[in-house]
């Protein structure tokens, strides 16, 4: 079981833009390699960042109306939302430092 919750196109407001404290959103598909090589990744940020920032995972595939309102083209694609408004963003399977440093510069 992921470390992150799954969020949808009904929750994504709430869980994400309205959150008080920055978000880290991996848009995935259970088809996507890579998407399932950079979960474990995701899923250590989740823990080492518990309390500090919400981790979330949105599927693609069944939630495009939050994918194509973000203009996500290709997979994984990491963004960071903070205070309602993207913030930053990292497409592709990434280290974990790569990840870390990116979400260090928003806390």
């Amino acid at each position: 079981m992921s470390a992150a919750p799954q969020v949808t196109d009904a929750s994504f407001q709430q869980d994400v833009l309205e959150s008080d404290v920055p978000v880290l959103v991996d848009f995935w598909a259970p088809w996507c390699g890579p998407c399932r090589m950079v979960a474990p990744v995701v899923d250590e940020i989740a823990e080492q960042y518990a309390g500090k920032v919400k981790v979330v995972k949105l599927n693609t595939d069944e939630n495009p109306n939050v994918a194509n309102q973000y203009g996500i083209r290709s997979i994984p694609t990491l963004m960071i939302f903070k205070e309602g408004q993207r913030v930053d963003m990292v497409v592709g399977a990434v280290p974990k430092t790569t990840l870390a440093n990116t979400i260090e510069k928003y806390l």
